[in-house]
């Protein structure tokens, strides 16, 4: 008896889920969109696909459970009800809901009819599930035509491609070249449009239509998209059941705020949560997302995904893989912008319009538009803006008025524009004492870049000691190595305890940037390069900075005139990463990952 009692419960349930009363609610709604020819109607049934679904669901639960004569004897309506909603096709449309539709009926048919009521039955069953079975439902039309002897149809596919082809020629006539200008655009079609296809937008025959939709809709300001089309579109899509060309997508990201944002969160994510990711792979994820290329063609897209970036920042200035997925991001969107027609491009003032023009066309320079001559100079007057921005700011804080805004705003573009943050320490590496006191604020303040307990200035004796020791290390040809020198650097690559640290990154890069670049011979860089990263054991980040390196002179940014040599001396220290990589013990892996 105690394993009959789920089943009694579970029948006891659907039983008083699915009285005459809820059927009569349906009917009524399957008779009102009758066709779905109207607006209205239209409109209704997309919303209350996801609860007729469910409702199917239940329905089909207690079929099951009973006989077809039971069944039809308490829902006497249940022929007309499912008999409507075969011949909605926006109901239909709905792969879902037709399979539910074609379970019903099967259901419902018998295969040895013992009464009137079910050889009634199974005969207008016969009828309906001819519509149901379509071309692409093969075991739909084998139980037709096993069982049934009745060959399938494609009625249901053919109504829909009609009713498609219908919509999207309408699409195209909407928008007449007003040559007259009292003449009215008759785009205000396409809300109503966009209203019907809201229960196909899952449905692969619907996809040109939808397209042409979105294509529409970003051509002229009257063709308005309806937000619950919206809302479904972004559902779909992000569900990954709904494929949509490049262009649909960039077009539903300038309608959709949600979905912009969830597409910069997904991207966001998958950056912070992949391990091993090289420079090379985050940026052609970031190309992949589309998102650069969304946000050359709209400046509103752009500022969107700025802002998401620049909130983020705030929170988390120090995370290297933020900057990192910054710095690519904003590389990948000049370069989409680049691309475009002249008569497409907009003021880059537009793009960034907190920051005064000059430092914004400073920092988005390349540096490969610009003399490797002339990059000292640039870097120069870069620093010198930008400690007027700072000075300002703390005057500002001692007069009580606040300049953090434009101070961040700075920065923000720095960590934008980073690749002459790459030349700051390419240069850094081939410099004298005379010349580091600009390009060592600037990398300083790229990496440390407000001043939470007036620790800036501390932060630039660091990096200044940093680089004199390195200075020192590099300079010398006779073996050993100083052993005070190479104690100090590992001393500034470790955390102190209630202490300001320097950024551990900002030390290797200046490492990296000596052993490539100082006119030291590759075995003793290399020694020297070795003995610090594995003494800090700092194997990984290392192995970043040098990737980030060779990226950057990829790009046109390489110091040296010589370019094959600083390769093969990257290549050469990459080795000895990976060498030293393997040859630790798992006991160290953890230590140092810890």
């Amino acid at each position: 008896m105690s394993q009959l009692q789920p089943l009694i419960q579970l029948q006891q349930t659907t039983e008083s889920l699915l009285n005459v009363q809820e059927m009569q609610f349906w009917l009524d709604k399957a008779v009102a969109w009758g066709q779905a020819d109207s607006p209205d109607t239209q409109k209704d049934t997309g919303p209350h696909l996801s609860r007729l679904t469910s409702y199917l669901r239940d329905l089909l639960t207690h079929i099951n459970m009973s006989s077809t004569t039971e069944t039809m004897k308490r829902l006497p309506l249940l022929g007309q009800f499912l008999g409507r909603l075969c011949w909605n096709p926006y109901v239909t449309a709905d792969d879902t809901s037709r399979k539910l539709l074609f379970q019903c009926l099967w259901g419902l048919y018998s295969e040895q009819p013992s009464n009137a009521v079910e050889r009634k039955a199974n005969q207008w069953i016969r009828k309906v599930l001819c519509q149901l079975a379509t071309e692409e439902d093969d075991a739909a039309a084998q139980v037709l035509m096993k069982h049934m002897g009745v060959p399938p149809k494609d009625y249901h596919l053919q109504v829909l491609r009609k009713m498609v082809a219908l919509l999207q020629e309408n699409i195209g006539k909407s928008c007449n070249s007003l040559g007259n200008i009292n003449q009215r655009c008759s785009c205000d079609s396409i809300l109503a449009t966009s209203e019907a296809c809201v229960p196909l937008v899952t449905c692969p025959e619907a996809a040109p239509l939808i397209g042409a939709l979105l294509q529409k809709s970003a051509t002229c300001v009257r063709a308005a998209l309806n937000e619950d089309f919206l809302d479904a579109l972004s559902s779909a899509y992000s569900s990954q059941s709904l494929p949509l060309e490049e262009q649909a997508v960039v077009s539903l990201w300038y309608h959709s705020l949600s979905s912009l944002e969830e597409a910069v969160l997904s991207l966001l994510e998958s950056v912070l949560t992949s391990t091993g990711s090289t420079p090379q792979k985050l940026e052609q994820q970031v190309a992949q997302s589309l998102l650069p290329k969304a946000c050359a063609q709209h400046c509103s897209i752009f500022l969107v995904v700025n802002d998401i970036f620049r909130s983020i920042l705030k929170q988390a200035e120090g995370n290297e893989c933020v900057k990192s997925l910054v710095q690519t991001f904003t590389s990948c969107f000049l370069r989409e912008l680049a691309l475009l027609q002249p008569q497409r491009c907009v003021s880059l003032k537009a793009f960034f319009p907190q920051l005064p023009q000059s430092l914004l066309v400073s920092l988005l320079t390349l540096p490969s538009e610009m003399p490797r001559e002339a990059w000292r100079h640039h870097l120069n007057w870069l620093s010198s803006s930008l400690q007027k921005l700072t000075e300002e700011e703390e005057e500002g804080d001692s007069s009580g008025t606040r300049g953090h805004h434009k101070v961040f705003e700075a920065w923000f573009l720095l960590v934008q524009c980073a690749h002459w943050v790459k030349v700051t320490v390419q240069l850094l590496g081939t410099s004298g004492p005379e010349d580091c006191g600009p390009l060592l604020w600037l990398l300083t303040f790229y990496h440390h870049p407000t001043n939470r307990g007036h620790h800036r200035a501390l932060q630039l004796v660091h990096a200044k000691e940093a680089w004199d020791h390195l200075h020192s290390l590099f300079s010398v040809l006779a073996r050993p190595l100083p052993v005070d020198h190479l104690q100090s650097l590992v001393t500034l690559l470790s955390p102190q305890p209630l202490q300001p640290s320097l950024s551990p990154l900002l030390i290797l890069s200046l490492l990296a940037s000596f052993a490539v670049f100082f006119q030291q011979s590759l075995s003793g860089s290399t020694q020297i390069f070795q003995t610090v990263v594995a003494r800090s054991g700092r194997v990984d980040e290392a192995a970043c900075v040098l990737s980030s390196l060779e990226l950057g002179l990829n790009k046109g940014s390489c110091l040296a005139s010589d370019t094959n040599r600083v390769h093969l001396r990257i290549k050469a220290l990459q080795n000895t990463l990976t060498h030293m990589h393997a040859a630790w013990s798992p006991a160290e892996h953890q230590a140092h990952t810890l």
